[in-house]
């Protein structure tokens, strides 16, 4: 195949470094393509459908989903990995029926489901948070997690896969205690769901503090989900929002005097294996764009 036709559908995408970072892994493998942006609002599902059409017709080869459709695809693929299943949330399409080595396409010789969905996400975020935490990661393995889509499932599963305590806070204890539910008979580590105010979060101590809401990214970079009236507990604070490069809650803690990063790490990560799911290549994404 000559041209590799990528891309990534979410709403909303003006804040996206994904066509940059896969453009350049395109032409580091040598690679003929381009990586582009299909914005859908949140609940265009013809639009979803047509994006798919376009991806089992063979016009597209790869697709990322980020937020708000990291669910709402699942239904319209026909097969899911184990990890996406498990999540219940996917962040790349691939198409089952032809192989990848090397950059070459190969159509599998049996009847392999068209549209498999897989999560990168999980590993993506488990191994940037290793390298952040390092020697701490298993020191005090109860994490608090702001946030209940998508993402949050991923995080949620890849830390109780690891034996950590994860409690989970939303604005709507329903959908907390939602994924809660979902992932409580897949894990190993206990969940537990709570509101996301002031006095439900007082008196919690986590070992890390993850942002998986969209608070502070573009449109609205000075917001946080962090209740106002409530100061950060003692812990580390990872937010998955990478743009802009410092977010106010990062901001926050590091004036606190807390460790803290950005989410850019988990975008190199999941990015690369996603480009080695459609392509066959593996590629170290951090040597393509310097870490921030």
């Amino acid at each position: 195949m000559s041209e590799w036709c990528l891309g990534l559908t979410g709403w909303p995408l003006v804040h996206s470094l994904s066509p940059q970072l896969h453009n350049a892994a395109l032409t580091a493998a040598g690679l003929r393509g381009e990586y582009a942006l299909y914005p859908l609002p949140p609940g265009d599902i013809d639009g979803l459908a047509a994006l798919l059409a376009r991806l089992r017709a063979g016009k597209l080869h790869g697709l990322n989903v980020t937020i708000p459709h990291k669910q709402v695809i699942v239904p319209l693929l026909d097969a899911l990995t184990p990890a996406a299943q498990a999540i219940g949330a996917v962040n790349t399409v691939i198409n089952g029926q032809w192989s990848m080595v090397n950059g070459q396409r190969f159509r599998q010789e049996a009847q392999f489901p068209a549209l498999v969905g897989d999560n990168t996400d999980a590993p993506g975020f488990l191994r940037d948070v290793r390298r952040f935490l390092g020697d701490g990661f298993g020191q005090r393995p109860f994490a608090l997690l702001l946030g209940a889509g998508g993402s949050a499932r991923a995080v949620a599963y890849a830390l109780a896969q690891e034996g950590w305590a994860v409690t989970v806070a939303a604005r709507q204890l329903r959908q907390a205690q939602a994924l809660v539910d979902d992932l409580a008979e897949k894990v190993t580590g206990r969940l537990t769901a709570v509101t996301l105010t002031a006095d439900a979060l007082a008196g919690l101590e986590p070992g890390l503090l993850v942002n998986c809401t969209p608070l502070g990214m573009a449109p609205h970079p000075d917001a946080t989900p962090w209740p106002e009236a409530l100061p950060l507990p003692q812990t580390a604070v990872y937010d998955l929002i990478y743009n802009p490069p410092e977010t106010s809650l990062v901001r926050q803690a590091r004036a606190a005097g807390l460790p803290a990063i950005t989410g850019y790490g988990m975008l190199l990560e999941q990015a690369a294996l996603a480009f080695a799911r459609w392509t066959g290549i593996m590629l170290d994404f951090a040597a393509l764009l310097p870490r921030q």
